[in-house]
Parts: structure tokens; sequence; C-alpha cells
């Protein structure tokens, strides 16, 4: 048992192997006017780790661990309200507001994501319903942490014009209304929490509030090869069909966020695995306590001509048993441009290494062919995300 506890606890993670970006932000994150100094620095370093990585993670941003415990702790209350009191605060229709029971989502079509969520539009007062009557305090605290990240956000939209010497208030202009209501901006700040997986009389159970889901587990990791024939083939006939089952039960599938970026911040290891760009591999990603994790969205992908990948990632559920049996929070801020700014690939400054006539006409071709493409493609913000949307809640 010792071994095996052993064997659980060392996993090998982008972060144990030097593999993902780290960025100091020298406490800035939640300046309204960051040092420039700081917001040129930071924009080199994360145009280098969004190109070739999709993902970083952001140390001394300035978010206070204990606002982010604060609303975890409001998010734990919420679900253990009734369900009939949980579900006056559903996410409807085309609107993104509101909770998410667990199940409703299936990012990839199929596996159903086991996870309790609670989506923020707005930071007005009059904005979507929040659950202030039975919890007091709620949208006081989460509007607050919620700011934070929106600041946090504005450097990191600075810093990525710095990064790709483009005006500094390049990006700035295109997220002017981050926060002020879905018919103006579909940006969201999102609570999360990840039920745990815990043994009862031989199931897996993943349990929270009154959710409960099931799982048969198989008692033995190999077969008793002394057995007769027949009885080994029930066996592993049914080890196969829980294998199958299983499969239809995820923590969140894979999928690629639909914005410029994401900002992640979750209170342990749950799971996280990323494909790299130009790899098919998933790897677990690792946690870095008190970090924040950014990663890039496909419409930052579409803007800089895939030089940027949208990161594909997922949550599965860990087979160490040690992180299985605890529940996982996490916030994410999906950060999208205002719904009317159109999607094409930005004309991005020419590399000063190429000043041959020769590779001049080339670029002004290739443009041109781009221009071309891209105009047959052109779309706004706000059209794509109601597209992923009604992917992800077709079922």
């Amino acid at each position: 048992m010792l071994k095996n506890k052993a064997t659980e606890e060392k996993v090998d993670t982008l972060l144990s192997k030097s593999q993902i970006p780290i960025i100091d932000l020298a406490h800035c994150g939640t300046e309204e006017c960051p040092i420039r100094s700081v917001v040129n620095r930071v924009g080199h370093q994360l145009h280098k780790a969004l190109s070739e990585k999709g993902i970083a993670l952001l140390v001394n941003h300035g978010i206070s661990e204990d606002k982010m415990k604060q609303v975890y702790g409001h998010l734990d209350d919420f679900c253990k309200l009734s369900d009939n009191t949980k579900e006056t605060y559903l996410r409807k229709g085309e609107t993104n507001h509101g909770y998410i029971k667990p199940g409703q989502e299936r990012f990839d079509g199929k596996s159903k994501d086991i996870r309790h969520t609670f989506n923020i539009c707005t930071l007005k007062p009059d904005g979507g319903p929040l659950p202030d009557e039975p919890l007091p305090g709620f949208r006081d605290h989460v509007s607050d942490l919620a700011t934070d990240f929106k600041r946090l956000s504005a450097l990191l939209l600075q810093a990525l014009a710095v990064g790709m010497e483009l005006p500094y208030g390049y990006f700035l202009e295109k997220h002017r209304h981050i926060l002020d209501g879905e018919g103006e901006n579909q940006s969201t700040f999102r609570l999360l929490y990840y039920p745990p997986l815990i043994e009862d009389d031989g199931k897996n159970e993943l349990l929270r509030g009154t959710c409960k889901y099931s799982q048969q587990r198989c008692t033995k990791d190999e077969i008793d090869l002394s057995l007769p024939e027949d009885y080994r083939a029930k066996v592993r006939e049914q080890q196969e069909q829980e294998e199958q089952e299983l499969q239809q039960i995820t923590r969140c599938g894979a999928h690629c966020d639909y914005g410029t970026f994401t900002l992640l911040a979750q209170d342990s290891e749950g799971g996280l695995e990323v494909k790299l760009p130009g790899t098919d591999r998933w790897k677990r990603v690792g946690h870095l306590p008190g970090a924040i994790l950014i990663n890039a969205g496909e419409l930052l992908s579409t803007w800089t001509g895939e030089k940027i990948s949208a990161l594909q990632h997922r949550v599965i559920i860990p087979q160490e048993e040690t992180i299985r049996t605890r529940g996982r929070h996490s916030l994410a801020f999906f950060v999208h441009p205002d719904n009317c700014i159109s999607i094409a690939p930005i004309d991005l400054p020419a590399s000063s290494s190429s000043n041959s006539l020769d590779s001049d006409e080339k670029k002004t071709k290739g443009r041109k062919k781009s221009f071309k493409t891209a105009k047959s493609k052109i779309y706004n913000a706000y059209q794509h995300v109601q597209r992923r949307f009604k992917e992800t809640y077709a079922s």
C-alpha cells in the first residue's frame, strides 16, 4: 500500500520537467496604470510563451489568495443548496450567465462534464441573477475578485500588443466592454467545483450536495489465470464495459477556449492536461500554488494567422487516489473581444531581417492572398462564441 501511494504522488508534469514558461508580473496585475517597463518585459515573454507553448504560468500577479478562497467558499455553499433553489439560477437559452449543472456541458460532444459551474457575465448591479438572498455577500465578493481579474486582463492585453509590435492600446480597444454585459461583450468569470471521486461499497461515486454519479469499479487490476476461461472472458467483458462507461464521464472534455485568452486559478492539482502546439500527446500541467495560468484561445489564434495556437486542453479524473478523492475548485476568466469586433488575421509588422526586394514581393503577394481568404471568412466575436455555445450545449 505504501509503495502504491508513493507511486501515485510521483506524477510527471510540464511543471516538474520545467517545460512550462513562468512569467513574473512584479505585483502589477491589479494596478489600474501598470508600470510601462513591466508591461514591455511581460509582453515579450508572453508572446514567446504563447507562440511556442500556447500556455504560461503567471506569478506575483497581485490577486489575493484570500479573496479566491472566500469565493470558493461561496461556491461550496451554493452547491449545498437544494436542487430547486439552484435551478432558479440556471443558465437558459442564449444567455451564458447562470448556474450549469453537472452533465449539462459536453465539450467533446459525448462525455458529460461532471462539475458545478456558475457564470458571471456582468458586474453591473442590474445584471443577471446571483444567489444573494440565500448567500449574503455572494455578489460583493465575486464582483471584487472579478474586478481584479479584469484589471489583470487589461495588463496582459497591453503586453500582448507590445509583444506583437502593435500599438500599445491595440487589443485594449477591442476589449473595452469586458463584464459590461452580454449585449456588449461575452467575457465570463466562471466559478467551478469538481466533485471528488470516493469509494463506497465497491463503487466509485462523485458526490457534491444532492448530485450523485456512480461507476462500478473492478476489485482486481489483473485477472486470476487459475479461473476457468469462460469466467475470465466474462470478467474481461465486464472490465471493458466499465471502462467504456467511465469514458462517458469526465471532469471537463477536450476543447479549445473560444475567446482571446483564458486566465485560470486553481486550488490544487486536479488533472488538467494539455496538448502543446505541434504535438499529439496529452501532458499533465501540474500545480504551482498561487500561480494563475494563461492559455491562448481561438480568436487570438485567428488574429495571429495561427502563429499562436489555441491550446487544446481537458480535465481528467486523476488515477492518483490522493487527488481523485479531493474536490477541486477553480476560477476561469474567459476574455473575449467586444461583440461587434470583426475577426480576421492581423497584418503583423514584417520581420526586420527580411529586407530584399524579392522577399518584399513575396510578402505582398502573400498578404493579398491571405486577405482574399480572410475576406470570405470574416465574422464577428459574438457570432463565433454563439456558434461554439450551440455546439457545447446541443445535447
